[in-house]
């Protein structure tokens, strides 16, 4: 049966949102569902939604994100309310840290229940295991490795990229070359339609796609420079090619330029840049690295600062 309140503690929101859902699968699917932000709400607010019955389904579940900052600014009313809940709902604090000698998780560990949240120190064989129990498939030791060196030490997106290699796999066993391969590509085809977007003129969609690739794989900033001079040198090589009269179909498949209309935008933007223009942008990368290498400004930001100028100096 669930507990009129819950602390769930620690700095892992996908372990979070596991035990949260555990604890709306034990309420029911017809459970009414609030979320409050903790750091900007009035505890009146909360304390109004946790005293008040469910419009609609036969439970209520309240979900205080940063719960910290409601902590910090209501920490006797908030003590005593979890000392004496209602029940007339369930109320989850999210905490990124909460000490277990304070009164309030003290008083919730008698009336509710705190669940902690912390990474596993052996970031490996929780990846192993993941795969085991909840994908079906069996990763060895050295294919966890390889996933966690490519991916980092974020649960979320571990899981993420352990749902898509079982997908992939026919047989229920995924060793580390077809790992390495599978994540590789996938940042590659990410690389690839950040500098199609580039390509085709699209300067808010390349902001978009930049911004997504830094979510997806922060490591993406120190490799932008790589690939953006990749780029810029299909430019001055379509631009050479066009003077000779070997039309872009010829050579495209090299560019990862599949389609005509990908084709057609990817000219477009080079003969707006043109050569001296792809010169200047050659200049401003080398800058860009240079300044990122030296600490002048983030990379991300340096790199962003480089895709709206090219944008600018293209016409877009």
């Amino acid at each position: 049966m669930a507990k009129s309140v819950y602390a769930l503690v620690g700095p892992d929101s996908f372990l979070q949102l596991q035990e949260l859902a555990a604890i709306a699968r034990e309420l029911g699917k017809d459970t009414q569902r609030v979320d409050i932000e903790g750091d900007k709400a009035e505890l009146s607010d909360v304390l109004d939604e946790v005293r008040s019955f469910a419009m609609f389904g036969s439970g209520k579940l309240v979900v205080v994100r940063n719960a910290d900052g409601l902590l910090e600014r209501f920490k006797e009313q908030l003590e005593d309310y979890v000392s004496n809940p209602s029940d007339s709902a369930t109320l989850v604090l999210r905490f990124d840290s909460l000490p277990g000698n304070l009164r309030v998780a003290k008083a919730i560990a008698k009336t509710g229940e705190v669940r902690k949240c912390e990474p596993p120190k052996d970031v490996e064989s929780w990846i192993i295991n993941r795969g085991k129990t909840v994908h079906k498939i069996t990763i060895g030791m050295d294919g966890a490795r390889i996933l966690r060196d490519l991916i980092g030490d974020d649960l979320g997106k571990l899981d993420n990229e352990l749902a898509k290699l079982a997908l992939q796999s026919d047989t229920g066993k995924v060793i580390a070359g077809e790992i390495a391969q599978g994540v590789v590509f996938q940042r590659e085809q990410e690389m690839w339609d950040f500098t199609n977007a580039l390509a085709a003129g699209d300067t808010a969609e390349a902001i978009k796609r930049w911004r997504h690739l830094l979510q997806m794989d922060p490591s993406g900033e120190y490799r932008a420079v790589t690939w953006l001079g990749m780029w810029l040198e299909n430019v001055r090589k379509a631009l050479a090619n066009k003077k000779k009269g070997i039309h872009i179909s010829a050579y495209a498949k090299s560019m990862r330029l599949w389609n005509p209309q990908q084709q057609q935008s990817f000219m477009k933007t080079a003969e707006s840049i043109g050569e001296e223009g792809a010169a200047r942008a050659l200049e401003l990368l080398v800058e860009v690295d240079r300044q990122s290498k030296s600490g002048v400004g983030a990379a991300a930001e340096n790199v962003e600062r480089f895709i709206l100028a090219v944008g600018v100096g293209s016409g877009t």
